[in-house]
């Protein structure tokens, strides 16, 4: 079957914009065929610095035949429906429709409306241009004296040439017939902008790959990092060393060469007294070349590897010793900025911190870090009230120290860490110098959580700070839109918290310490209309802060997205949330598990059915009677009714009393196996018990102990918001 082959040439793309533009090639394409009814066997795109490609194999030479029976109005029906049909059918006169008869309607007039295919390449004619004037860049350009008119073309970088062939292998392809902004589709391209600058033409996809590759380029971006991978390991493997690869840069190198060519460049040995994460910092940022380190060993060699587009006729040697010049002109400068550093005290660098405005509403870091400090001394003494405070809050008043620093200012990125080597060097108890670091952690659902208190603490007070800052001053998450990073700092908070096993209610605790640290300037109220689930924690505080109240439904919610990574039901999130009382993320993930788990059982299937049974009938009843059935059965007249009424009566007492003692104890598991138990005297009361019995007080009674057995469940879970 025919196969499309599209390439567009331009000068050099971003290597972070080449990925994603391809799939968005690909997709705009496709899409557009099978929403026009041309299906395809497969699609594959590419990039490389200097074009996107996209091969598209087994479409159709030309579209389906399509026909259409299309219904109009009633015969004899008004004038206006009749012209109306016609017009939406294409026919002339009704001479051209049918007359059909159906035995319920009558007779309707039919119109059978029969397509012919259309061919594939004037599908593609049409749809390519549209694709490439609006196609989705993050950023874009114009160019030439086209770029003066409104509407012209956009493209990331000035668009050279255009390949659009369609046709089957068999045959010679015919080119898609289309042009944009002058620039007419064709055969024609061209390799490597150095080593094959020369045009030639190509047909199609199988003649396309290995005429690129005798132009010098590799198309396949992913061929072209497992080139640079290869080489590079077996270059460092050559000379004894290693190559600490690095993902990141693999893909932005492999998106900066069409035909790579690996080399290795070296610097000299005093260099490597600076910390070996500023030299990967530097030597990755600058000259986006790879670092090395000493075979079997984490210690850094003096050697980098750099990525060429070119086969030098010198072997490389003169692109090699530029890159050294570069790398040790760089490396002085860190070297400057380590030396500089080393000789200012971290604490003699606190004023500088009051200069800089962390936000305007909030103020400056300095006042931040006193917050933090306040805020960290709190938690720690929350987690173990025995603990050395102090210790604490002098991690907490270092933590953002390096922010000031040289190194941190070259490279922002080593923030923390050249915190915890400046704090290691003056002699700080190794816990500060630890927290220094991990207090941004965790950084992802991926990093690594601290599990030292003096850590956790400030890493806690540094997020808290952070969402209670932004929640009093309403700058809250909108959509996808989250500018501060506040869902990420209370995914981090929430992971503190579950992985190292703290048992810290949030509302009482760390959040409400977290706005009495704030100035008070910072107040603002905030509309709650999103927390009603929440309301009911009012009973049990003393907390009137209604932004709080707003940041706890937050965590909820960040908590739900947390657990339904783990592979928790959101409904069984939901039904536990739905308590009151909920702040101590500890338990209620320890209920959650301990419901699905009871869920996944019979009794617990059928205990569930038996509620929404329950429940139902309430609904109906208290709506009828215009009254709520929420006080307690008669035992007495339970005890006189039918024996499955008072079974019923007797297993609901017992359990209530039995499931509320084990939640006091926080066995959730044993409050489970109490509701356990009612599943046969439940489904034993259904099967035997009329509830809406004629005698009116016995009727009453039987709904109370409905709602009875709705109170019970509710020790454990809200069931009602139990899917099911």
């Amino acid at each position: 079957m025919p196969d499309l082959l599209l390439e567009l040439l331009s000068e050099e793309i971003p290597a972070r914009m080449q990925r994603r533009a391809a799939e968005d090639l690909k997709k705009l394409v496709t899409d557009a065929l099978v929403e026009r009814g041309f299906l395809y066997e497969g699609a594959k795109a590419f990039a490389t610095p200097r074009r996107l490609a996209l091969h598209v194999a087994g479409l159709p030479a030309r579209g389906e035949a399509v026909r259409e029976e299309r219904r109009g109005p009633r015969v004899g029906a008004p004038e206006a429906a009749v012209q109306g049909f016609l017009k939406s059918a294409g026919l002339s006169s009704l001479d051209q429709a049918t007359t059909v008869t159906d035995p319920k309607k009558g007779e309707f007039y039919l119109a059978v409306i029969e397509r012919p295919g259309r061919e594939t390449l004037d599908v593609l004619a049409e749809i390519l241009p549209g694709i490439i004037k609006s196609f989705p860049w993050p950023k874009s350009m114009r160019w030439g004296a086209a770029s003066a008119q409104p509407g012209s073309l956009r493209w990331v970088r000035p668009l050279q040439s255009i390949v659009a062939t369609f046709g089957p292998e068999t045959e010679t392809p015919d080119v898609v017939p289309f042009a944009v902004e002058g620039i007419s589709a064709g055969t024609t391209t061209r390799g490597h902008r150095f080593l094959s600058p020369e045009p030639f033409e190509v047909r199609r996809f199988d003649d396309y790959v290995p005429a690129l590759e005798r132009a010098d380029v590799i198309l396949d971006a992913d061929r072209r990092k497992d080139i640079i991978l290869h080489d590079a390991k077996d270059l460092a493997f050559a000379r004894g060393l290693d190559l600490v690869e690095d993902e990141g840069l693999l893909e932005e190198v492999a998106g900066l060469v069409e035909r790579p060519v690996v080399l290795m460049g070296s610097f000299e040995e005093r260099f490597l007294e600076i910390p070996a994460e500023a030299i990967r910092a530097t030597i990755r940022a600058n000259q986006k070349c790879f670092v090395l380190r000493k075979s079997g060993s984490e210690e850094l060699a003096p050697a980098f590897l750099l990525v060429s587009n070119l086969v030098a006729s010198d072997g490389g040697a003169a692109i090699t010793a530029g890159n050294e010049r570069v790398v040790r002109a760089r490396l002085s400068d860190a070297r400057f900025f380590w030396e500089t550093d080393k000789a200012t005290k971290l604490e003699d660098r606190l004023p500088k911190l009051d200069a800089i405005v962390f936000h305007e509403k909030l103020g400056t870091q300095g006042e931040r870090v006193a917050r933090i400090a306040g805020l960290a001394r709190r938690i720690a003494s929350d987690i173990d009230v025995q603990f050395d405070l102090d210790l604490v809050e002098r991690a907490a008043r270092l933590a953002k120290a390096d922010l000031v620093t040289e190194m941190v200012g070259e490279f922002p990125e080593l923030q923390g860490l050249m915190g915890r080597k400046y704090a290691t060097l003056q002699g700080e108890d190794p816990r500060v110098a630890a927290a220094i670091e991990e207090h941004y952690k965790p950084l992802g659902p991926s990093d690594r959580v601290p599990t030292e208190i003096v850590s956790i603490a400030v890493a806690m007070a540094d997020k808290l700070d952070l969402l209670a800052g932004f929640w009093s001053i309403d700058e809250k998450p909108t959509g996808s839109k989250d500018p501060f990073g506040l869902r990420r700092a209370a995914l981090g908070v929430i992971r503190l918290i579950l992985e190292n096993g703290l048992r810290l209610p949030l509302l009482d605790g760390p959040i409400w310490d977290a706005f009495d640290e704030l100035p008070g300037k910072s107040v603002a109220i905030l509309d709650l209309s999103s927390v009603a689930a929440l309301d009911a924690l009012d009973e049990d505080t003393e907390l009137t802060d209604p932004r709080a109240k707003d940041l706890l439904a937050f965590f909820a919610d960040r908590l739900k997205v947390y657990l339904r990574d783990q592979g928790a039901r959101h409904d069984l999130i939901d039904a536990v949330f739905a308590l009151p009382g909920q702040d101590d993320l500890l338990l209620v993930v320890r209920r959650v598990e301990a419901l699905g788990a009871f869920l996944a059982t019979d009794d617990g299937k059928n205990l569930l059915a038996g509620y929404k049974r329950a429940a139902n009938i309430l609904r109906i009843e208290e709506k009828k009677d215009g009254r709520a059935y929420d006080a307690e059965p008669d035992a007495a007249l339970a005890a006189s009714g039918e024996p499955e009424e008072r079974a019923l009566a007797e297993a609901l007492t017992a359990t209530r009393e039995e499931a509320s003692a084990a939640v006091a104890a926080e066995d959730f598991s044993g409050a489970m196996r109490a509701l356990s138990r009612l599943r046969a005297p439940v489904d034993a009361f259904f099967e035997k018990v009329t509830v809406n019995a004629d005698d009116p007080a016995l009727r009453r009674n039987r709904l109370l102990l409905l709602n009875a057995l709705r109170a019970a469940t509710r020790e454990v879970a809200e069931f009602s918001r139990i899917e099911g």
